[in-house]
């Protein structure tokens, strides 16, 4: 894996998502790899949070620059002067604040109960979900880019790159109920996002019983519970009760 340190104050040969970007991963990516660096990161700088890109990094940064312009999160540029990385550092991190704040306000945020069937799929995403999960180095695309966020917790990564703009898509605030959902009840730590998947780490296996509850939640949230899907979430669940990844899709097509 090639590893290179990005410096919004200086030039780049490459074109990062923004300025918090800090890293370019390149070369042959493996997700353990990429996992393991923001771990060194996150350990060498405690005071900051990191989020990496996964699947289709351009259509990813697409997305996330029409979901911004929802009215729950637009902010006005003002006077930034987008040719000065100090101007255009002082906009993104004004900008990234009030993503932040929007999320944590109550009376934005969606409930779990109201994501819960809201994405249309069939047997075939959850079988998508099972492939993702057993090959997970597929997620990733051949560049991948690591932002350094300040954000209190890791459910708020997602305000760095803001995502979910189809309206057969889950949102940004959908995607954050999924996000604290998978955190508060399973253990997983969100650190990833692509056009289509979310991406979760444990410190350790869920082991049986709470993969069991895992997928029972799932059944729930793809409405995809039925006895047709059963094979299929009985094969994920043993998939990630021995592995520390999760995987998750969250467009309409994320089986493509």
């Amino acid at each position: 894996m090639d590893v290179a340190v990005i410096d919004y104050r200086a030039p780049s040969a490459f074109r990062p998502i923004d300025t918090f970007s800090c890293r370019r991963l390149s070369g042959g990516l493996a997700l353990r790899q990429v996992l393991d660096c923001l771990g060194a990161l996150r350990q060498a700088d405690p005071d900051h949070r990191y989020l990496c890109t996964l699947d289709d990094l351009n259509q990813c940064c697409y997305t996330s620059g029409h979901a911004g312009r929802d009215d729950r999160i637009d902010i006005d540029p003002g006077a930034t002067d987008f040719d000065d990385p100090e101007s255009l550092r002082a906009f993104e991190a004004r900008r990234l604040a009030h993503v932040t704040a929007r999320l944590q306000n109550p009376a934005l945020r969606e409930t779990w109960d109201n994501v819960c069937g809201t994405l249309a799929t069939s047997v075939d995403d959850v079988v998508a979900l099972v492939g993702m999960n057993r090959d997970p180095d597929r997620v990733l695309d051949d560049v991948i880019y690591v932002q350094r966020l300040a954000v209190p917790d890791d459910d708020l990564l997602i305000a760095g790159l803001p995502n979910g703009y189809f309206t057969c898509d889950w949102n940004l605030f959908q995607n954050h109920a999924v996000i604290r959902r998978m955190g508060e009840r399973h253990g997983y730590r969100f650190f990833g996002i692509g056009a289509s998947w979310l991406g979760f780490v444990r410190d350790r296996p869920v082991g049986k019983d709470g993969a069991d509850r895992l997928v029972a939640d799932l059944a729930d949230l793809y409405g995809c519970g039925g006895a047709d899907a059963r094979p299929a979430w009985e094969e994920l669940a043993g998939i990630v009760a021995a592995g520390t990844i999760l995987l998750l899709g969250y467009t309409e097509n994320f089986a493509a």
